[in-house]
């Protein structure tokens, strides 16, 4: 059959033409809207420009097909065969050619695209599951909400690719280039990602579970609100990485660079921390109460607010001198490191590391069956003055002027890990 036999057929109103050979034939910028081409033989056809809407092209060869500006939307291309064809190591055949086209919602099941040009197409909740699309051309194609899961992309470069809300769950992705891709929102479970490099990407609310991320590099990436249930991030670098509101249960992170990574309301129930341990949560406000003291109160407490005029009055929540009597605790100077991550957070923001610093004061106090009111004492260590205010506003939420200990604030050329404050107290208990 030629492409004018088929064309007269069409426009009297034939739409099967299942199983036609139409080798070379030329049908461009043809209306063939929910034409019937299963199993027909469309090797270097040229449909350029032409209406496939709904079209059902299902197991047809397309090997070196021209399908460039073409509509296909809603078209079932189901085990297509769309390859370079080879005999005796000589490419006989080209790939087929989609550059352009509007592939929306296509039916690409188990489809062999194997180095197919796909270039600057739509390809929108297009279903690719179980697709060969190996060294395939995907330049700026977007792939929002397509379903890719268990099909094989090696070696696809996604460089700039829009893969929000895509399913990549168990596809084989050896060799695949995600530089600056999108991939919000997107389904990669149980995939394998180990050396990868991820940096600097979108993943906010992605769905990672299963996955094997061993030294892959997230460093300076968003994975806010993602599901890392079960992942492997052995060895990876996650600095700077946000993980706010990360659902981590049970995910190992053995040896991972945590540096000023954010968690936030993360949740790392059972989990393995970088430091090979698992996973204890910091007691709740309400059962810090019925923590056992690891002192005795065996001795009175006094504790008595010294002011003078003779001095200089205090200007924050200090004041001149506290005397008092009892049991003494010296409480070693405190940084912003997270007890349950073994690391310091918050690099950057002096204020959030004050609440780190005094939420680790606080839990020392209460091991020692102490309270910040019982604090008599305290020194700031600075790497800036100019952060005093700003750390000053924080530690006032702790110790109201009128019962405020004495304190000292200094200037320091260099504080432990780099950190932004230090802050070390003396506390005086009574049985």
């Amino acid at each position: 059959m030629d492409a004018e036999e088929l064309l007269e057929k069409y426009a009297e109103g034939q739409r099967n033409f299942q199983g036609a050979v139409l080798r070379k034939a030329d049908l461009r910028n043809t209306d063939l809207m929910q034409i019937d081409l299963s199993n027909a033989d469309l090797t270097a056809a040229n449909f350029k420009g032409a209406d496939l809407t709904k079209a059902n092209l299902t197991n047809a060869k397309i090997n070196g097909t021209d399908f460039s500006k073409a509509s296909l939307s809603g078209a079932n291309l189901s085990e297509v065969n769309g390859s370079e064809l080879w005999e005796n190591r000589n490419r006989v055949q080209s790939s087929a050619n989609f550059n352009g086209a509007n592939l929306t919602s296509v039916n690409f099941i188990r489809a062999n695209l194997s180095s197919a040009n796909l270039s600057h197409a739509n390809l929108d909740k297009a279903n690719l599951s179980n697709a060969n699309l190996s060294n395939t051309k995907l330049r700026e194609v977007s792939l929002v909400g397509a379903d890719l899961s268990n099909s094989t992309l090696s070696s696809i470069d996604f460089n700039g690719v829009s893969l929000v809300g895509a399913d990549l769950s168990r596809a084989n992705l050896q060799g695949v280039n995600f530089q600056k891709a999108n991939l919000q929102g997107a389904k990669l479970q149980a995939v394998n990602l180990q050396n990868f490099n991820l940096s600097g990407l979108n993943l906010t609310g992605s769905d990672l579970s299963g996955a094997n991320l061993a030294q892959v590099n997230l460093k300076e990436s968003s994975l806010q609100r993602a599901n890392l249930e079960r992942a492997v991030l052995q060895g990876a670098d996650l600095k700077n990485v946000n993980l706010k509101e990360t659902n981590l249960t049970r995910a190992d992170l053995t040896d991972a660079a945590t540096y000023g990574w954010l968690i936030e309301d993360a949740d790392f129930s059972r989990a393995i921390m970088p430091d090979g341990e698992v996973y204890k949560p910091i007691a709740a406000e309400a059962e810090i109460g019925k923590q056992e003291t690891s002192l005795e109160k065996v001795i009175s407490m006094t504790r008595k607010v010294i002011n003078t005029d003779n001095a200089p009055a205090p200007v924050g929540p200090y004041n001149q001198a506290i005397a008092a009597s009892g049991q003494f605790v010296f409480i070693a100077g405190q940084i912003a490191i997270d007890p349950r991550l073994g690391d310091v957070v918050y690099t950057d923001d002096v204020k959030k590391q004050t609440e780190q610093v005094l939420a680790n004061l606080e839990a020392i106090l209460t091991a020692a069956g102490a309270t910040f009111q019982d604090v008599v004492k305290t020194t700031v260590f600075l790497a800036d003055m100019n952060d005093f205010a700003a750390v000053n506003a924080v530690y006032a939420k702790y110790f109201p002027e009128n019962t405020a200990p004495a304190r000292a604030c200094v200037q320091v050329s260099r504080l432990p890990k780099d950190v932004l404050v230090e802050i070390d107290a003396i506390a005086v208990i009574s049985g």
